[in-house]
C-alpha cells in the first residue's frame, strides 16, 4: 500500500489529558481523506502533529514515505506539504499578492513560477480585483481563500486542511471544493477535518473517525454507506446516536 500518511501509536498528552490516545492512521496517496470527530475529540492536535508544530508525546509518524522524526528529513518533507490550519495567521500587513509572493519565496520557487501561480490562484478563488487590499481588510471568507492559494502554490504532494469550509459563504465554499477536487484530480492526497459532513460526504473518498483521542473508524467511504448515511454512521461510532434529544421546557406544549 503506497501510504501518505501513517501513524503508529500516535499519541500526544497535556499533564493528565489524553488529547491522542495512541492512533494507527492509514492514508492511501491520491486519496480525500477526511478526519471527522466532536469538538475536543484530537483533530487539530493530530494535524499539529503531523505538519511539525507539535511534538507527539510517543508514537511514528510517516509522511509520504519518510520519517517526520528525523530532524534531518523533516524539512524536505516540510516543502512536499500545504496547510490550512484552523487559525489562519496570515501576514495581515501584506497585501493578496505579497504574501503569496512571500510564500513562493518561502519554498525557493523561481520568481517566474511564482508570478505565473500567484496570478493563476487569484484569478481562480475570485481574488484578482482584492490582490492590491491588505489581508487585514479582507473577509472570513476572502482570508480562506488566500490561505489556501497560499497551500497550493508550492504545488504540494499533500494538503492539510483544518476546518477549511467554517465561516465560509456558499460562493466561497463552492471555490474552495472545486479547487480540492482539481488538487485531488492531479494527485494530490487532502487530509481534511470538517463539521459540514454533507461536504465530506460528496467529496471525500475515504474516512477517519475519532473521538476522545482515540480512532474509533478508518475505511472507504463507498463502504461506509453500505450502512447508511455518513451522518448516521458518525452518531454510531462516537457514541451519540442513542442519546435523549435534550427538550426545553418552555417549548413544549403551547404558550
Amino acid at each position: 500500500m503506497n501510504l501518505a500518511i501513517e501513524t503508529v501509536g500516535l499519541t500526544r498528552r497535556f499533564g493528565n489529558l489524553c488529547a491522542v490516545d495512541a492512533i494507527h492512521l492509514q492514508v492511501e496517496r491520491g486519496t480525500f481523506y477526511g478526519f471527522l470527530g466532536p469538538n475536543g475529540a484530537g483533530k487539530s492536535t493530530t494535524i499539529k502533529m503531523l505538519t511539525g508544530l507539535l511534538a507527539p508525546t510517543s508514537g511514528t509518524m510517516r509522511l509520504l514515505g519518510e520519517d517526520l522524526g528525523d530532524p534531518e528529513k523533516s524539512r524536505e518533507i516540510k516543502r512536499r506539504l500545504g496547510v490550512v490550519p484552523e487559525d489562519l495567521n496570515l501576514f495581515e500587513n501584506l497585501t493578496g499578492r505579497e504574501y503569496l509572493t512571500f510564500i513562493g519565496r518561502m519554498f525557493l520557487l523561481p520568481a517566474a513560477t511564482i508570478r505565473e501561480r500567484t496570478a493563476e490562484l487569484l484569478a481562480m478563488m475570485g481574488l484578482e480585483g482584492e490582490e492590491k487590499k491588505l489581508a487585514l481588510e479582507y473577509s472570513h471568507g476572502m482570508r480562506k481563500k488566500l490561505a489556501l492559494a497560499a497551500a497550493l502554490l508550492p504545488n504540494p504532494e499533500l494538503l492539510f486542511l483544518d476546518e477549511p469550509f467554517e465561516g465560509v459563504d456558499a460562493v466561497a465554499s463552492r471555490v474552495l471544493r472545486d479547487t480540492l477536487k482539481l488538487a485531488v484530480e492531479r494527485g494530490a492526497t487532502v487530509f481534511l477535518t470538517s463539521h459540514v459532513l454533507e461536504i465530506v460526504e460528496k467529496l471525500c473518498t475515504h474516512v477517519g473517525i475519532i473521538a476522545q483521542g482515540r480512532l474509533v473508524h478508518q475505511g472507504a467511504m463507498e463502504a461506509l454507506r453500505r450502512n447508511g448515511s455518513l451522518e448516521e454512521r458518525f452518531l454510531e461510532v462516537v457514541g451519540a446516536g442513542q442519546v435523549e434529544r435534550q427538550k426545553l421546557s418552555w417549548l413544549e406544549g403551547g404558550r
